[in-house]
C-alpha cells in the first residue's frame, strides 16, 4: 500500500479526502441547478457554496500544514462545510419530492466523505502521522 505522508511535498490533490470533495462538490453544482427559479439564488446558492467550501478548506489547511494547529483548525472547518451541505440537501429532499431520489444519493455520498474526513482528523489529534490515499479507507 502506499503510505505518502502529509510531510512529503506530494500536494493536496494527493489526499483522497480532498479528490472526494473536489468530486462531490461537482455533483452536487449540477444537481443544484435542477432546483426551480426561485431557488436557485437561495437554496441552490448556499447548497454550491457549502459543498464547494469542503474541498476549498482542506485545501487551505493543506497550505498551512507546517502549523498543526491551523492545519486542524481547516479540517474542522471542512468537516462544518460537509454538515451544512447535508443540512441543505435535506432541505431540497424535503421540499422537492421530485429531487428526493438524487438528494438522497448525495446525502449518501456526502455522509461517507464525512466520516473519511473525520477519520482523517483523528489522525492528525493523534500522535499519528496521517496519510493521502489508499490507507484512508473505512
Amino acid at each position: 500500500m502506499d503510505k505518502t505522508i502529509i510531510g512529503e511535498n506530494r500536494g493536496y490533490r494527493n489526499l483522497e479526502i480532498y479528490r472526494l470533495a473536489h468530486e462531490l462538490g461537482i455533483h452536487i453544482h449540477d444537481f443544484s441547478l435542477k432546483l426551480p427559479q426561485y431557488e436557485l439564488y437561495e437554496t441552490g446558492s448556499q447548497l454550491r457554496r457549502a459543498s464547494k467550501s469542503v474541498s476549498a478548506n482542506i485545501v487551505e489547511g493543506y497550505g498551512r500544514r507546517k502549523y498543526k494547529a491551523e492545519f486542524i483548525r481547516f479540517i474542522v472547518y471542512s468537516i462544518a462545510s460537509c454538515d451544512e451541505a447535508t443540512e441543505w440537501l435535506t432541505y431540497v429532499k424535503d421540499c422537492h419530492p421530485n429531487l428526493t431520489n438524487d438528494a438522497v444519493k448525495l446525502l449518501d455520498n456526502i455522509d461517507k466523505l464525512g466520516k473519511k474526513i473525520n477519520k482523517f482528523l483523528q489522525s492528525l489529534t493523534s500522535n499519528q502521522q496521517p496519510v493521502t490515499s489508499s490507507d484512508q479507507h473505512d
